[in-house]
């Protein structure tokens, strides 16, 4: 997420040298630089102007803090400038209105609304323990209707029926009576896009916003399109009471344009983002996280957040028993560990959360990708239970690896390098799970790992 932005700003701060005062000469280069990698990152020229404004006048003159190095004090006024235009702080949907809480979706067609809304539904049911219902008023796309309708299904959410005979208006009132009647505490209504803005809409998408009189009103908007996106925003906010943006394919963004201009845009923040297909993949929008990411600090918070939301805590706790009692780490285990790890959304979802991992060179960063990790899933699927609980009776027979290569639709080589991977991180479990092992480990990693990264 971001890589491009987050690249080219940890080169700009290499302008920056040592002393105890941020000398302007260098200010200004590196401010040079970071102006550029915005805009280049397609962030609008207003926010730009007075993002670098700000830092500069934060900037020129200060002593630095003895315990931060000019560059790490530079870093920190530019990170709280970044939390600064993004929005300061987390902005939740109101829900304490009387149910069924109303929110009406907006947004031009292909911004993945749709599959947003059942995103939301899914975040709100499970995060908020809400009952929720959905209703689609996009009479002009049937394929619309049922694709909600298919949605709704797979969320465990009620699905209120309509048809493109109707009216939208008619669709709406007989949704919130309907959600009303079975008392669900949020609805969430679809409403039609278009491939371009047009008057049509516009007054169609005003007029369902007066009947429904929703307590959110939220703007759907593909963050990938840049400017656009921006731009977009800005015309459905003069035309509609907007309550907050959700950015969608933030996982595919590579620049961050649209997440560094909206809310100074259009005044409106953003709640959501959409950080991959999944329907678990949508995250509540923090700007000092995203500033984090940015800024090649990662984020922590919701890496710790996703591991307590989707990680089995009961199969955690039966490994590290089963470890501390010396019973060694299987390939069941193994198996287990990386669905676990594409539960969380794959290899690139967790470095991109990690701290330090902006600094690794772009073809290292390029090799990340869940390919091999699904191939060695397929792998472990086509051995049997008992071959899995004893790693060495695969091992040791050629004609039972050709088998399981001959399952997974793999060859030979692929085999053995999951059971070389295994022997591997069984050792590595071992010495974790021996008295000191873990203190042992994290001593071993320090000089490897960047300054500020080691816990204490």
């Amino acid at each position: 997420m971001f890589e491009s932005l987050a690249e080219r700003l940890t080169r700009a701060f290499k302008h920056l040298s040592g002393g105890a005062r941020l000398k302007e000469e260098h200010i200004t280069a590196t401010l040079k630089e970071v102006r550029k990698a915005l805009l280049e990152a397609d962030v609008a020229l207003s926010v730009v102007k007075n993002f670098i404004h700000a830092v500069q006048i934060k900037a020129i003159g200060q002593t630095v803090n003895t315990q931060l190095s000019p560059q790490q004090h530079f870093l920190k006024l530019v990170n709280d400038e970044l939390v600064h235009v993004m929005g300061d702080a987390n902005v939740g949907l109101q829900l304490n209105a009387v149910p069924p809480v109303v929110i009406l979706m907006a947004g031009l067609q292909g911004s993945g609304k749709t599959t947003t809304i059942a995103k939301l539904a899914k975040y709100l049911k499970e995060s908020q323990r809400k009952s929720v219902a959905v209703v689609s008023a996009d009479i002009y796309r049937p394929a619309a209707i049922d694709q909600l309708r298919t949605l709704a299904t797979e969320v465990g959410t009620l699905f209120i029926e309509s048809d493109p005979s109707e009216k939208p208006v008619d669709i709406v009132e007989r949704g919130i009576l309907q959600a009303k009647k079975q008392q669900q505490d949020v609805l969430i209504i679809d409403t039609a896009g278009r491939l371009h803005i047009d008057t049509a809409m516009m007054d169609e998408i005003k007029m369902l916003a007066r009947v429904a009189n929703p307590t959110e009103i939220l703007f759907v908007v593909d963050s990938m399109t840049g400017q656009d996106a921006v731009n977009t925003a800005r015309v459905f906010n003069e035309a509609l009471p907007l309550t907050g943006v959700i950015l969608t394919k933030t996982d595919g963004d590579a620049r961050g344009g649209a997440a560094l201009s909206i809310r100074q845009v259009t005044g409106k923040p953003i709640k959501f983002i959409g950080v991959g297909e999944k329907i678990s993949a949508l995250e509540p929008f923090h700007p000092e996280r995203m500033a984090s990411r940015i800024l090649g600090m990662g984020d922590v918070l919701s890496l710790i957040e996703e591991l307590d939301a989707k990680v089995d805590k009961e199969k955690a706790e039966k490994l590290a028993k089963k470890l501390q009692k010396g019973h060694g780490f299987d390939l069941n285990d193994l198996r287990d560990q990386i669905k676990q790890m594409l539960a969380m959304g794959g290899m690139a979802s967790i470095m991109d959360k990690l701290p330090g991992m902006g600094a690794l060179p772009q073809n290292i960063k390029a090799k990340v990708n869940d390919k091999e990790i699904i191939r060695s899933l397929a792998v472990l699927d086509s051995m049997t239970v008992h071959e899995r609980r004893r790693p060495t009776v695969i091992a040791n027979s050629a004609s039972r690896i050709r088998r399981v290569a001959a399952g997974a639709g793999s060859d030979v080589q692929a085999v053995r390098k999951v059971l070389k991977q295994h022997a591997e991180m069984e050792k590595m479990m071992s010495k974790m799970s021996a008295k000191g092992g873990m203190a042992r480990m994290m001593s071993s990693l320090k000089g490897r790992l960047p300054p500020g990264m080691m816990p204490r």
